[in-house]
């Protein structure tokens, strides 16, 4: 492609820059509008520019990967209301034989979680129950934030769904998904191998020696806290918000109903003061009138008992009424609640046939896109209810920043830049030599870094597998698949590097009663190898 006017490369690099810039620092102090709107900023300035016309503006949107995107987020949704990750989280603590033999399963439960439920995702629900269980076994908490970064990343290369590059790649490659599977398959399983085994390596002395001041007040973890986690960070705040609210309500409410109990009870001071002193000035004519009284008390005694013979024998079936209709009320009570526990458990077994047919589909070689947002609206009238609180949590912002970057990348495309670099690049970074791999490896690992992964693909992803072409067919379909593995795994070299690790810290830093900072060098210090070892063996075993 021929270089664009130098008016319109200077004005389109210029775009371009201001979207790089807000999306590998959202909160720049000169301009801290963050991801969303700084792809809207420079998909707008592509078009002010005119480097792009509102139409071929609109033309580059990619629908089929929003709707698969959003599909896979809506039933990623469903499935953690159907407790998924809470049997997760159960099978991470099933008969777990110390600190080594769990940081493994953190690994694979991470590396599976991520690959069918995309790495954000899995990683925004395991992140404080990995720390939990961290702080019960009084464990130092960073090998396991490592462990479920790492291997987040490397098990979501293994599917279309497991994060948006590989839906970017699947749908302009038009790769099947079981091809796609089977292709990247074996480098995933052997990647997660291996990472978790560089992690036991370095980290061999820290896990053998348990700590005693840090995790000293670590609180015991129930199994119902896994389900405690959601999908979206808001509905938690706003849950805690509604119970504190609550809280102050029911307070209020006690303190009305005491008031007049102690107002009554202050009332009474004065009258019992004054019948004292009214006892003690007619202490005299009581005593003389105490033979009379005490006979009338002997009366009033035997009036009484009589009443109270009377009386017992009425108040029985009373009783026995009262103690029938509270066990008919708690049987009641309990069918509800087992009806309830049938429906739930119907309602769970829905969710996770729908899932599994919507997997069967893909692997058929239907289209992506629809199979997910068929899938997404299945379990929508499953659930019989009001959608309105799970499409809530979808991200909406992250679709958008989608849409503002296919502008942005494909406005940049058009200023000729990334063709001539790949001109330049292309003779170096053929397919069919390992010379020419490990260029192709090392130019992706860098770019995924610096202009993050996704753009990367929009940018490479057609030239490579155009190049890869003239050589064979074959070649083209190993070339996406480098792509996708290289451009995801590139994610684990620094703590900027995938979105993936910026939620394990954060949610880390941020868990209540169990704050853990999770820093860049420490994460450099082990993401840099790891990529590195990790990248070169998954290269060898991509067919």
């Amino acid at each position: 492609m021929a270089m664009a006017s130098s008016v319109k490369v200077v004005l389109g690099s210029i775009a371009f820059a201001i979207f790089w810039i807000l999306a590998v620092f959202p909160a720049v102090p000169f301009l801290p509008i963050g991801r969303t709107a700084g792809s809207l900023l420079g998909a707008m300035l592509m078009v002010v520019f005119r480097v792009l016309t509102p139409d071929q503006a609109y033309a580059a949107i990619d629908l089929p990967i929003l709707g698969l995107l959003f599909g896979t987020m809506v039933v990623s949704i469903y499935l953690e209301r159907a407790d998924m990750f809470k049997y997760l989280g159960k099978l991470l603590l099933w008969k777990s034989q110390g600190a080594k033999d769990l940081i493994c399963r953190v690994c694979l439960i991470s590396a599976i979680s991520s690959a069918l439920f995309t790495n954000d995702t899995s990683c925004v629900v395991l992140t404080e129950f990995v720390l939990k269980v961290a702080r019960q076994h009084n464990l130092p908490p960073h090998p396991f934030l490592l462990a479920l970064a790492s291997s987040a990343n490397i098990g979501s290369a293994a599917t279309p769904i497991g994060n948006p590059q590989n839906l970017v790649i699947a749908v302009q490659s038009n790769i099947p998904f079981g091809k796609f599977v089977v292709g990247i398959f074996p480098a995933m399983l052997v990647g997660v191998c291996v990472n978790a085994l560089l992690l036991l390596c370095m980290y061999w002395k820290l896990l053998s020696i348990q700590k005693d001041v840090e995790d000293a007040t670590g609180d015991v973890v129930a199994e119902e806290d896994v389900s405690s986690h959601r999908f979206s960070p808001a509905t938690l705040s706003h849950c805690a918000s509604f119970n504190s609210e609550e809280l102050n309500s029911r307070l209020e409410a006690r303190s009305v109903l005491v008031s007049p109990v102690v107002e009554t009870l202050r009332n009474r001071v004065p009258s019992t003061e004054a019948e004292i002193k009214r006892v003690s000035s007619t202490g005299a004519f009581e005593s003389a009138r105490s033979s009379s009284a005490s006979k009338t008390e002997e009366k009033n005694d035997v009036a009484s008992q009589k009443k109270e013979e009377t009386v017992a024998p009425k108040r029985t079936p009373s009783k026995e009424k009262l103690r029938d209709t509270c066990t008919t009320s708690e049987a009641l009570e309990g069918k509800e609640t087992m009806t309830t526990k049938w429906r739930r458990m119907l309602w769970k077994s829905g969710v996770y046939l729908v899932t599994i047919g919507m997997l069967i589909a893909l692997l058929m070689g239907l289209n992506m896109s629809w199979c997910a947002i068929t899938a997404a609206l299945a379990l929508v009238v499953l659930d019989f209810k009001d959608a309105r609180p799970s499409l809530e949590k979808v991200s909406y912002s992250l679709l958008i920043f989608f849409c503002g970057m296919f502008i942005t990348v494909d406005g940049f495309n058009k200023t000729g830049i990334p063709s001539a670099l790949w001109d330049f690049m292309e003779p170096h970074a053929k397919i069919d030599h390992v010379g020419g791999i490990a260029v192709l490896a090392v130019t992706i690992l860098l770019l995924s870094n610096v202009a993050s992964n996704v753009p990367t693909v929009l940018l490479l992803g057609g030239r490579v597998a155009a190049s890869a072409a003239l050589i064979s067919v074959a070649d083209e379909k190993k070339a996406w698949l480098l792509l996708a593995w290289v451009s995801t795994v590139a994610g684990n070299l620094s703590l900027l590097g995938s979105a993936a690790n910026l939620i394990v810290c954060e949610q880390a830093r941020q868990a209540p009663h169990l704050a853990y900072n999770l820093s860049f060098w420490s994460h450099l210090k082990f993401g840099v190898p790891s990529t590195i070892i990790v990248t070169a063996i998954g290269l060898t075993l991509i067919r």
